[in-house]
């Protein structure tokens, strides 16, 4: 683009109320802009969003934070990996273990569903179920106890 046209934009620029021009001529572009000393104008709220005075607010009473739950002595079996729980081999099957079973270690407590793999969860000492903390089809985290062993 030629030097000549150039200043004859920037002009035409500051002689008009535009802030801003784009020229586009084949493969050459120029755009120029005005820079403004004059902020933008902050947004007007709708009259009805508009406070006259500032509104006192009741301070919400926050309930303290629930108490952990009451730790269960024994042993806690955790998952060793991510997926579904299934207290079964089957739907119409009988659950592997139930609360009050005695199990020795080794014995299949559930299956835990990773990416269409059944992993089977054994017992990793002998004692007696204390409780069963998953239902079937839960969701498991890795880590996450699974059943509690005395």
């Amino acid at each position: 683009m030629d030097l000549r046209k150039i200043k004859t934009l920037i002009e035409l620029l500051e002689a008009s109320d535009l802030s801003e021009i784009e020229i586009n001529e084949g493969d050459d572009s120029i755009r120029l802009s005005r820079a403004s000393s004059v902020a933008a104008p902050a947004p007007q709220l709708p009259l009805q969003y508009a406070a006259s005075a500032p509104v006192a607010v009741a301070p919400v009473s926050v309930p303290a934070s629930e108490a952990p739950a009451p730790a269960i002595a024994g042993h806690a079996v955790e998952s060793p990996t991510v997926g579904t729980f299934y207290a079964r081999s089957s739907p119409d099957a009988d659950a592997f273990v139930k609360v009050g079973d005695s199990v020795n270690k080794g014995v299949t407590l559930c299956v835990v569903e990773a990416m269409k793999t059944f992993n089977e969860i054994q017992a990793d000492r002998a004692g007696t179920i204390v409780e069963v903390l998953k239902s079937d089809g839960d969701p498991v985290e890795f880590g996450e106890a699974l059943f509690i062993i005395n």
